[in-house]
């Protein structure tokens, strides 16, 4: 099976219950050079759970990252070797979810206090695959809340694995106090924490991550990083990602209407319907795709009030189509109708 090795210039963050294969194929249609990345998976539900259906992924979603939840050297290696085997481009371990569940199996940003450990995670994954292995991380967590802090845990974890990719959340996470959605936007982001850590540390790859809403303010992080990754906004606002490969990796720029793509996606969602997959868990990651244009609030509301109905179908996708088009100017009608004979 050929690999297909990961760019990090930018990147689509890892996001529980958002980027699952649905979702990432759609994403895909509409950037061919970001990196993206699977939900956290843990390396239980790999070793005793339905392990084909956490790792299913379409080919065309390439390249993509599988992200893993754990502490175990041993399983977190053999999990490793599951994501090469299945064509997997990168192996990334979570050492920044701050929910109390997984600190409940020492997953996730309770790490960022056992540096050691995390390095012998990490040297056992690079020691069993030969795609790149990866830690995402925040700046800090509680009272470990300095750059000397971050320096320490990241100098750890690259001595003790030969870890070179860190990509950190430019914020800390409050453990004790603090929900997960708390934790992504209340704790004040320090982007210059992130750049600092780039400078002390030039010979590693650092992509930061968090609160970044545009591509300009993407580009304007990538004169001190070497990468970025976005998450929430990529999610709600989908067309950010259509410009991406122009903007950030010098391709031709794409002239594909947003309602091209949508029919792009329809071959695909048709699979899936005779699979049997609902429409409703591909159509929730389509929401924000007429975000901002005229008839995008009648797009959401068809698909939110129809998709999960019994026999929900293409006719549905198309039906929120039309009653987009019924909202646009005429100019853009006409347009379409052009694109379409």
């Amino acid at each position: 099976m050929t690999i297909v090795l990961p760019h990090r210039r930018f990147c689509i963050a890892p996001m529980m219950d958002w980027t699952d294969r649905h979702c990432r194929y759609f994403l895909r249609l509409l950037s061919q050079k970001a990196l993206l990345y699977t939900e956290m998976v843990t390396t239980g539900a790999l070793l005793h759970g339905d392990r084909h259906r956490h790792l299913r992924y379409s080919p065309a979603e390439l390249p993509l990252a599988l992200q893993l939840g754990g502490s175990n050297p041993v399983e977190l290696a053999a999990c490793a070797r599951m994501a090469e085997a299945e064509g997997y481009s990168e192996v990334n371990l979570n050492v920044g979810c701050p929910s109390d569940r997984v600190q409940n199996n020492m997953i996730g940003a309770c790490l960022m206090a056992h540096p050691l450990l995390v390095a012998d995670c990490v040297a056992a994954m690079r020691a069993a695959v030969r795609i790149p292995v990866t830690v995402k991380c925040r700046t800090g967590i509680d009272d470990m809340d300095s750059e000397d802090a971050l320096a320490a845990f990241i100098s750890s974890v690259a001595d003790g694995s030969g870890c070179s990719t860190f990509i950190v959340h430019a914020r800390i996470a409050v453990l004790q106090g603090l929900s997960p959605k708390e934790n992504r936007e209340v704790p004040p982001l320090n982007y210059t924490r992130v750049h600092r850590i780039k400078q002390r540390f030039p010979q590693l790859e650092v992509i930061i991550n968090g609160g970044i809403r545009s591509l300009d303010q993407a580009a304007q992080q990538l004169q001190h990083v070497d990468g970025v990754m976005i998450g929430r906004e990529a999610y709600q606002n989908p067309w950010i990602l259509h410009d991406v490969d122009a903007r950030l990796f010098g391709c031709e720029p794409d002239t594909r209407t947003r309602e091209e793509v949508l029919q792009q996606y329809l071959p695909y969602a048709s699979d899936q319907l005779a699979d049997g997959a609902a429409l409703n868990h591909m159509s929730r990651h389509l929401l924000g795709l007429f975000h901002g244009q005229g008839g995008g609030k009648q797009f959401r509301r068809h698909l939110s009030e129809n998709a999960h109905l019994p026999g929900a179908g293409l006719a549905t996708l198309q039906d929120a189509l039309a009653a987009t088009r019924r909202h646009l100017r005429p100019s853009h009608i006409a347009t379409h109708d052009l694109l379409t004979e």
